[in-house]
């Protein structure tokens, strides 16, 4: 009975002092997450995802105590992830998140491994979607037909996507009270990062149409509607965005799957197709490098096979 009680004894002090371990790991995350957020100036969107990644590693891993984070551990959830059947580039961020969680506990002098042991896993280049110039037209002439609120305010996010090449972060959460004579807006970005984008005649109209018909007092310039599509029920969501997209380039008769990058991406490639060199790109889309912005070159490059057939060898063909 003695040996029982002792036993019973010894394993609730074990359970407390797994608690009080897991209670200073949790710490330091919590910690750490603070500090992405007041001192790298972080948005709170990044804390969301740094700490969903870095929970299902300690989930996986079931460590109480930064040492206990060694290179095996973290192989093994490597090994995890990719038998999760994710992506590279989804892989990476996990990593990416862990390193640099390891990397801020050593900086706070707190023993940990070597953050530079962690290789980052080989993520192939980056391939985007491009809207073809056909789908682009019918994607921003479906919604010509009728001039309900609904219409009007997809034609306006359409056409404001197309003009500006915003994210869908920064479109959902633009402000109502435009200067739309200037046509210029001010865009919070990634690292809130402010830049300006600029607004075409065929948005800024699209826009006058679309908040002459609003009556509701919500400051976004873009809502939610209710199912009779004319009340306003708060900003809308990105949700929201990707699904009236879709919705709109089936009607459109576009057979394939639409998300609202692309026509961040159709921004880009129609500016550099048409002369623009790639720094003022790089500005326009709020790029903090120019080598993202560098995945556009290769769509544009088809341009360069057709200067090729034009102009390559045109001396010898005229003798021949």
């Amino acid at each position: 009975m003695q040996g029982e009680v002792l036993a019973i004894g010894s394993n609730a002090l074990k359970s407390v002092q797994y608690k009080i371990m897991a209670t200073a790991l949790e710490r330091y995350l919590e910690e750490y997450l603070n500090y992405l957020e007041i001192e790298k100036n972080r948005s709170p969107h990044t804390r969301e995802n740094y700490e969903h990644y870095l929970r299902q590693f300690l989930q996986f891993a079931k460590v109480t105590t930064p040492t206990q984070i060694t290179d095996g551990v973290i192989r093994n959830f490597r090994l995890d992830l990719a038998r999760r059947d994710l992506k590279k580039v989804s892989q990476s961020y996990y990593v990416i998140a862990l390193r640099n969680f390891l990397k801020y506990l050593a900086k706070r002098d707190v023993k940990v491994i070597a953050p530079e042991k962690i290789e980052l896993p080989r993520v192939p280049s980056r391939q985007i979607e491009v809207l073809e110039p056909q789908d682009l037209e019918r994607l921003l002439a479906s919604t010509k037909k009728s001039k309900t609120l609904r219409d009007l305010r997809d034609q306006a996010i359409l056409e404001t996507f197309f003009s500006t090449g915003l994210r869908l972060a920064e479109l959902c959460a633009l402000e109502r009270y435009l200067d739309l004579e200037r046509g210029e807006v001010t865009v919070r970005g990634k690292g809130d990062k402010l830049r300006v984008v600029f607004l075409s005649d065929r948005a800024k109209l699209a826009i006058k149409e679309y908040l002459a018909k609003r009556t509701d007092a919500e400051p976004t310039l873009f809502v939610s509607l209710a199912k009779n599509g004319t009340r306003a029920l708060g900003p809308i969501t990105s949700r929201a965005v990707q699904r009236l997209m879709q919705t709109r380039a089936t009607a459109a008769g576009i057979g394939k799957k639409i998300h609202p990058h692309q026509l961040r991406h159709a921004f880009a490639t129609d500016l550099l197709i048409n002369g623009a060199d790639l720094r003022s790109v790089q500005e326009l889309l709020g790029h903090a490098n120019i080598a993202t912005t560098q995945i556009y070159t290769h769509i544009t490059n088809k341009e360069l096979k057709e200067i090729h057939q034009a102009f390559h060898g045109r001396r010898r063909k005229l003798k021949n």
